[in-house]
Order: C-alpha cells, then structure tokens, then sequence
C-alpha cells in the first residue's frame, strides 16, 4: 500500500473515498487498539468535564506532567458544579505548575458557564462548546469527538506533523496552523462517524509516541510504507522551529512568583519578593521555600515590576490589604 507522491496532494481531497485512505484508517485503527496507552480520560466512564479538563491540561503540556494534577483536579472538582462554586483562586492554587496558569481561569469560567448556560452539563456539539469562555476550536472538536463521539476534524500539534509526513512529504508542517492544513485534514477523515473517532485519535498517538518532533521511530511505524517523507528519503525541514527560552525570561519569574502565592496563607507584601529570604522570618516548610527559589533568580527590579503587573492585569492575582493573593 502507498499514497501518492506529495505532487499529487496539491489537492488532498483527491485522496478521498480511495482504496489508499480507506486502508490507512484500518491500519492506523488496528495499531491504536494494540499500542494505544491508557489514560484516564480515555477510559469510557470519563465523564465528558474530564475529557475537557484533560484538553485543557494537555495544551503545551506532555501527558506525564499532566497526569497527577488532572487526578487531584478530578477528585476535588468532579462535576463543573463543584469547581464554579469555588473562587478562581483555588483553580489557579491546584493547577500547580502546569504553566500557562491563565488556562486554570478559563477552566474555572467555562465551569461557571456550563452551570448557568447549560444545567451543569458540558455541552455536546462543536458550536455550543465554542461559546465556553476559553474553548477554541481545537478544543471545541476535541470534546465533541472525544467526550460525544461527533464526527469532528481535531488538529494538534502531533495530528500536523503526521500529516506533514505522511501526506505532504515535508518534515514538519508549517510553524502555525494553514487553511490548507485543514483541507487535508478534513479530507482525510473517516466517513464512519465512530471510525473518524478512533482516526483522530490513532494519528495524534501516531504523533506523541512515533512520529515524533525529534527522532522519529520510523522502523514502529505502521503506516511507514505509504509515508511520503521516508518515500522522499527524509528531507529535512524548511525552517529551524524556535524553542521556547525558559531561564532568565518574565515566564520563568512569573512561575516563581506564582509558586509563592499558592503556598501563600495571606496576602504577600510586595517588597516580600525583593528581599532576601534569611530575613522573612517564615518557617522552612512555609512560604520562604519558594520565595528563597524566587530571589534566586536575581530577576532585575523592573523584571519583578512587569511580571506583578503582569500577573495583577491578567487576573491570576489580586491586591488586598496591602498585599497579593490568589483571585478571590
């Protein structure tokens, strides 16, 4: 079995309703149920809130690190109900440091929402899911086909780069989302509604386990005979992707700053994170331990103004009495 040449993909839905596709989605099918790991929001009694819990987590964010705070999360807040009846805050404290804590916010909106919009039932269709506070189109499809089985067209980051491969030839797909992109991918969608499911699902297993950003497992591949980058002898890609600078950056401060305040029992003064740590006067096991890791990193005093600043507009913090806290 082999699909044409990426030439021939100008127009990818060339490929639909063709012998080729139809036997690459049994082939992809047959290898999810063999290798497919088991996850918690994958079992079939994960209720459609942890299936949007865990798209949420697992934006930007690998499955090992995502893990543990889904479980805390599941069991503190297991219906939408219970995480709209707490402050924003307590997202935000229990997100940990998942990053990008500002999706912890949009969680807890999208929980008030589906309270007051929708009975405290995650909604079921790509449009009423795009109406949740923080719910993009990925996500949007994601739920839908994942949590409701929809026949819907998700694109992440791996399902991209297998299309890139498989389909196109290129050795990853471009630095942001196409339209053209999303042609193919449309048109690589099983006409089978649980089929496209699984499809969905099996590529972006493809992506995360084996087609990988950086050292691919070709020889695990079980579609590798219709790949049409190994078929172009494995051109390298047409640009360097840009890793994400962490050390020294107002990401890596706003973190610390952040670790403070979830350990926090009141508001912190602001002068408390500029000076050193011997002369806070707290416990050991108390707020000193992340506000000694904050000073350690020698943040300029503008840095720290823009990151507070920051953290205070972006609604991840607030002032009270004084001092900074979690959202109320």
């Amino acid at each position: 079995m082999s699909l044409p040449g990426s030439a021939e993909i100008a127009s990818a839905a060339e490929l639909a309703g063709t012998p080729h596709l139809t036997d690459l989605h049994h082939s992809m099918d047959r290898w999810f149920s063999e290798v497919a790991r088991v996850l918690p929001w994958r079992a079939p009694d994960c209720s459609p809130w942890g299936i949007l819990v865990s798209e949420v987590m697992l934006q930007q964010t690998p499955v090992v690190r995502v893990l543990p705070v889904w479980e805390d999360w599941m069991d503190r807040w297991p219906e939408p109900a219970d995480l709209a009846e707490q402050p924003s805050g307590e997202a935000v404290r229990h997100w940990g440091r998942l990053g990008y804590p500002r999706r912890a916010l949009r969680l807890h909106a999208a929980a008030v929402a589906i309270v007051e919009q929708h009975g405290g039932k995650v909604p079921d269709t790509h449009a009423s899911l795009l109406s949740l506070p923080g719910v993009g189109d990925y996500t949007a499809a994601a739920v839908a086909a994942f949590a409701f089985g929809r026949r819907e067209t998700v694109v992440d980051t791996n399902i991209r780069r297998v299309h890139a491969r498989l389909v196109s030839g290129l050795a990853l797909p471009a630095p942001s989302l196409t339209a053209s992109e999303m042609r193919l991918a449309e048109s690589l969608m099983p006409d089978d509604v649980t089929l496209s499911v699984r499809w969905n699902a099996s590529v972006m297993e493809l992506g995360a386990l084996v087609c990988t950003a950086r050292s691919p497992k070709c020889s695990d591949c079980p579609v590798r005979d219709s790949c049409a980058w190994l078929a172009a002898g494995e051109p390298p890609p047409t640009y360097t992707p840009k890793g994400q600078a962490w050390h020294g950056t107002d990401r890596q401060l706003r973190g610390a700053v952040m670790a403070v305040l979830r350990v926090a029992d009141s508001p912190v003064a602001p002068e408390l994170f500029e000076r050193p740590a011997a002369d806070l006067g707290f416990d050991a096991e108390g707020t000193a331990v992340p506000l000694a890791a904050l000073h350690r990193l020698n943040s300029a005093p503008e840095q720290l103004e823009r990151a507070l600043e920051g953290l205070l507009r972006d609604g991840l913090a607030e002032m009270h009495d004084g001092g900074l806290r979690l959202p109320a």
